[in-house]
């Protein structure tokens, strides 16, 4: 009998693409896997809901991939993720489209989803949310093979004033240490280069298993592994950062010397209406210590402008800042009013074309600040993972480099090849991406 073939469509964050890993992974032992969706009997789509614009998105691929029920194979249509979490059966009701709608800790339910459609032609719909567990298990990595994302946490305690996703995804909660050493091994016996740490607040792991925090031996421990050259973490809320993980981030050769810090604002009152749990002092403090005690640290920031009350002065003050810190990668996003916040409630909305044009302002000072620190970097040398080719170019990152989200760096030689490392000399600098030459391959 001929296997039925399951196609993903996953949506939003990398903390989304785990889990549309993991479900790829549960649906490879029943069903074979599709990148085509003209081939695929079942397709799943894994959703985003964390903005407007993110629920827009999901909702039109959901439509575009019902597209397939008529024209091509598709009989099978799933929803997964934050925004069936969100509206769970609502959303069965109002797109009859759908098959099977299922919330962010069902993903093991779904090869048992698929086979009562099947046998009963009956949609199911199941959304419950237990507050306990973490989406884990054999995953079908979607990254390039150089590079793979590693969830040490889920859940979030912060409950910022403008975000949903604690009322999503629940509580912070930890994964075990030794799971997430062996998924780290797994991923270097795959050929993985690069681990980068994610979760909704990766500075405070362990905080809820082992009453501390952990992850300077999350990355003293991944760093053991042969093969693994670059550790990467993110999203690290920058009050929580502590001596212990600077200390490691600073020896450690295989940790990247770069921290994302999801700063969001600098106005004192911008942050306390955010529910922030930092001031502007505590922020340029922990910038400064960061940059005193490693070396050539990269930082990268996200940015919210015209949030409830932003006036003209605490924008000035964001400019001023950005002016003066000078970061390395920053991120601007609008405020967008979410329903089921306490920030959605609040008084002084911003009109949209303001939001727009702060937005524009803003990066507009990051483009003259990237092209600056770009420019002071040729003439030196990085080590380099090259993972792809164009035409013309071999592409790259260095340690400063995020995938996806940060600059890249293109090499004009022959016969490289891709997952492995050179020692790149910096020849010219663009406004967000460098362009280098190959002085030698750095290591295997």
């Amino acid at each position: 009998m001929t296997k039925y073939k399951v196609g993903m469509v996953s949506l939003g964050c990398d903390k989304n693409r785990v889990d549309s890993e993991i479900m790829l992974g549960q649906v490879e032992r029943e069903y074979e896997l599709t990148n085509n969706p003209k081939e695929a009997d079942i397709i799943i789509v894994n959703t985003c809901g964390f903005i407007e614009k993110a629920k827009q998105e999901s909702i039109n691929t959901i439509l575009d991939m019902a597209k397939y029920k008529i024209k091509y194979k598709c009989k099978l249509l799933i929803a997964t993720g934050c925004l069936t979490q969100r509206y769970g059966k609502e959303l069965l009701d109002l797109m009859p489209e759908l098959d099977i709608v299922l919330g962010v800790n069902d993903y093991e339910k779904i090869n048992k989803a698929i086979e009562g459609f099947i046998k009963e032609n009956k949609k199911i719909s199941s959304t419950n949310f237990t507050n306990e567990g973490i989406n884990e298990g054999k995953r079908i990595i979607t990254t390039n093979k150089s590079s793979a994302y590693l969830r040490i946490a889920e859940g979030c305690n912060n409950f910022c004033t403008y975000c949903i996703i604690p009322k999503i995804r629940g509580k912070f909660r930890s994964r075990k240490i030794e799971n997430i050493i062996e998924e780290g091994k797994i991923l270097a016996n795959a050929g993985v280069k690069e681990i980068i740490l994610i979760a909704q607040d990766t500075t405070n792991y362990g905080i809820d298993l082992y009453n501390e925090k952990r992850l300077h031996i999350v990355l003293r421990e991944l760093s053991k592994i042969e093969g693994i050259e670059f550790i990467r973490v993110m999203y690290c809320y920058p009050e929580a950062i502590y001596g212990e993980l600077i200390e490691e981030i600073s020896k450690n050769d295989k940790v990247c010397k770069y921290l994302d810090l999801p700063i969001q604002h600098i106005s004192n009152d911008i942050l306390k209406r955010m529910g922030r749990k930092t001031s502007k002092e505590e922020i340029i403090d922990k910038i400064k210590t960061l940059r005193e005690n490693v070396s050539n640290i990269v930082l990268r920031t996200s940015l919210i402008v015209g949030f409830p009350g932003e006036t003209e002065k605490d924008f000035n003050e964001l400019k001023e800042f950005l002016k003066e810190m000078k970061l390395d990668k920053v991120g601007v996003f609008t405020y967008s009013q979410e329903e089921d916040t306490p920030a959605a409630l609040m008084e002084n909305q911003i009109d949209e074309k303001i939001k727009q044009q702060r937005e524009k302002e803003l990066m507009e000072v990051q483009k003259e600040i990237s092209k600056a620190i770009n420019k002071s970097k040729v003439g030196r040398t990085y080590k380099v993972l090259v993972e792809s080719e164009n035409s013309d170019y071999f592409i790259g990152r260095s340690y400063e480099m995020a995938p996806d989200i940060d600059g890249l760096i293109y090499i004009k030689e022959k016969n490289l090849k891709a997952n492995k490392f050179y020692d790149v000399k910096i020849k010219e600098a663009l406004e967000y991406d460098l362009i280098g030459v190959v002085l030698n391959e750095s290591c295997k």
